[in-house]
């Protein structure tokens, strides 16, 4: 059989980044609609089988994860891995911080971990409120994975700059995260993996809210209130 080239669908270049992001965006929807599954099965389950709820739990957390790398992904794609396009509005910031906290209670009872949200309830800033959610979810689901039983989320107005802190009482960050968080946007190496993706996302999200010479940034530490991890981020 014969094909004419100026019929074939071949003869065009396939745009492989915009397939991908199509591709990640329905993959997102879907990984959506599990996360409902699984907490709507959750709430089904018998309260005495602990082995059943620890590996919903745990299905849970690891979806929460992919659909975080995805929005991350999708979000990189259309910022072409530079200049992130932010929507900025005022917010509230104690009620930001409760909603990433509530969309984790499932993990957060399985745990038994108590977390401590410590905000005015009058402090607002303006801030793109979604990004924020997706950098904060990200940060509190680490630590409550790696922490032991408490996690401390603080923000507070400093010298002009909105600080939030999330601390947990884990073993703390190793050497190689904490000496990749003081790396610059145009060193970090993507294909080093979820580390290097969360790392790179949340710096991008700080640095897009910025205010004449004032940039925002992240910091890695150990110790703080609890000695484990310390994530910081501040912006203008």
């Amino acid at each position: 059989m014969i094909v004419n080239k100026k019929e074939s669908n071949l003869s065009s270049p396939i745009d492989f980044s915009s397939v991908l992001a199509a591709a990640v965006h329905d993959m997102k929807n879907s990984l959506f609609l599990l996360i409902q599954s699984i907490e709507a099965l959750s709430e089904s389950l018998d309260e005495k089988n602990a082995v059943a709820r620890k590996q919903v739990s745990n299905v849970h957390y690891e979806a929460s994860r992919l659909n975080t790398n995805l929005v991350q992904i999708l979000s990189l794609y259309r910022a072409e891995l530079e200049s992130l396009p932010i929507t900025v509005d005022e917010c509230f910031v104690k009620d930001l911080l409760e909603d990433v906290v509530g969309s984790n209670t499932l993990y957060v009872k399985e745990k038994n971990i108590t977390v401590n949200i410590s905000a005015d309830e009058d402090l607002a800033w303006y801030l793109d409120s979604e990004l924020f959610f997706l950098l904060l979810n990200d940060v509190i689901i680490n630590a409550m994975r790696y922490g032991t039983s408490t996690i401390n989320v603080s923000a507070i107005n400093e010298n002009g700059f909105l600080t939030i802190k999330v601390e947990d009482d884990g073993h703390g960050y190793p050497d190689s995260m904490l000496e990749k968080s003081h790396e610059a946007l145009a060193e970090f190496e993507l294909s080093q993996g979820r580390t290097g993706l969360g790392l790179f996302f949340a710096k991008l999200i700080a640095r897009a809210h910025s205010q004449g010479d004032n940039a925002g940034d992240i910091a890695l530490s150990n110790g703080g209130s609890l000695g484990g991890s310390v994530f910081e981020v501040k912006i203008p």
